[in-house]
């Protein structure tokens, strides 16, 4: 008998978003509760702090950072084991895990001996009842991103996922990743901050060690120009007093005082510490449209994006436009919506509609997505028990759990099943595309309590 509990672990390279299902009649977890996916060690109080812990810290400053997942896969079980212990300990979600499902995520193309670890970890190490392994977009179809479509998730459509590490574009069939089409941009939060840390490094400030201080500020001052060139003018033509500058205030943890955007006629003490934020507030984001800016022989998302639909079905491909999807938190920068709608609408074919979506909450929405599958009536059918795993190993997760490994791209026979099957479940149907004149930002709502 399935448990009652299961653990939502949304395991990503730069935090943990960690919840629990309680079944359809139970009380969920909404809001997950967000941890850092690191041990890091502070020079200020000379503490190390593991996963949930780094709230407890008081002087954010030179911290140095041991992080589990490295250029995107999972590789230092020994400091991933100890955020785990931390999250399912008593001072977090307080489960016994031996009597508990778990539904984690893993990162795209996971590789295969990686996965085994996973199986190893879950029924080994914690002895979980049974589990669920697939990737962030996998549980989108069964999420509310793309709600305000129609009553149903759509069939097709593409999932941009724009995370620590990199971006991916995932297009979706019937709740199937069509590996053969998703395409990688290796450009992720990570590599922004590293190059904003760089940047003022070499202008202003030394701040190679204060990596959380400067993601903090591109955070609170980074955002993706729309009219690109245009900006670069208006900061090269008058440096220091234009309406793009904003002076970030440096954090003062002995007054326990966190960094800040000055305000208008803000008075300064003699203490304070004021970082200039010009070009590098459009500059940096912009690499996740021209990632050629640093060298990367690489096209920018929109390009990619209609790459990766492009070698879909090509009875299908006007419903993925219809439906793209953004989640990760790269995809929170003001104007990254406008922009990636602007640059997609001159991409799109003239035959097809474009409409993308975005979440209110683009960090969480793989999280309430992963609860709402969890209350799918068929989740069971998709987990692997411990007593499968005792039985046959890894193998049993091979079987339940089909990866980018025993994909291909489909035939002619697989696309006219595809197509006939989607004309069938729609016949009657009003059509869900939506006009061209009308594209919309659609703001996905939360779960319903």
């Amino acid at each position: 008998m399935q448990p009652q509990i299961t653990v939502i672990l949304d395991n990503g390279a730069s935090s943990i978003k960690a919840g629990l299902a309680r079944g359809p009649e139970g009380d969920d977890d909404d809001q997950p509760k967000l941890i850092s996916n690191a041990i890091v060690r502070s020079k200020g109080d000379k503490t190390t702090y593991f996963g949930h812990q780094l709230e407890r810290c008081r002087d954010y400053s030179a911290l140095h950072y041991r992080l589990p997942f490295e250029k995107g896969y999972l590789v230092d079980w020994d400091a991933q084991k100890a955020v785990w212990d931390g999250v399912f300990s008593s001072e977090v979600l307080n489960v016994d895990t031996a009597e508990s499902s778990l539904l984690i995520t893993e990162p795209y193309f996971n590789l295969p001996n990686i996965q085994d670890v996973y199986d190893q970890f879950v029924f080994e190490e914690y002895e979980f009842y049974s589990y669920h392994r697939c990737t962030p977009a996998a549980t989108i179809p069964f999420g509310h991103l793309f709600q305000a479509g129609g009553p149903s998730p759509p069939e097709c459509l593409v999932v941009i996922d724009s995370g620590f590490s990199f971006t991916h574009v995932v297009p979706i069939i019937n709740n199937q990743i069509q590996w053969y089409a998703v395409k990688r941009l290796d450009v992720g939060g990570k590599l922004l901050t590293n190059q904003l840390k760089e940047l003022v490094s070499y202008r202003q400030w030394n701040m190679m060690d204060e990596t959380y201080i400067m993601n903090h500020a591109k955070e609170t001052c980074c955002y993706v120009s729309t009219g690109f060139f245009e900006d670069l003018e208006t900061c090269r033509s008058n440096p220091k007093k234009n309406s793009i500058v904003r002076e970030y205030v440096l954090p003062n943890f002995s007054i326990n005082r966190p960094g800040r955007i000055r305000l208008p006629n803000e008075e300064l003490s003699t203490t304070d510490q004021v970082l200039h934020m010009e070009n590098e507030r459009f500059t940096i984001p912009e690499l996740l449209f021209r990632p050629d800016d640093i060298g990367l022989e690489q096209s920018g998302l929109a390009a990619t994006v209609a790459a990766s639909i492009a070698l879909l079905p090509h009875d299908l491909r006007g419903m993925f436009w219809a439906n793209i999807g953004l989640i990760g938190g790269s995809t929170n920068f003001p104007g990254f919506y406008e922009r990636l709608s602007s640059e997609l609408l001159s991409l799109t074919p003239v035959e097809y509609d474009l409409q993308i979506y975005r979440s209110e909450d683009a960090i969480t929405e793989a999280y309430r997505s992963a609860i709402a599958f969890v209350n799918d009536p068929a989740f069971s059918a998709h987990v692997v028990t411990r007593e499968e795993y005792l039985e046959v190993g890894s193998n049993a997760s091979r079987r339940k759990f089909p990866g980018w490994q025993s994909s291909s791209a489909p035939g002619d026979a697989d696309i006219s099943k595809i197509t006939q099957e989607s004309m069938i479940e729609d016949r009657g149907q009003p059509s869900r595309k939506p006009n061209r004149s009308r594209m919309r930002t659609t703001t996905a709502p939360g779960r319903r309590r």
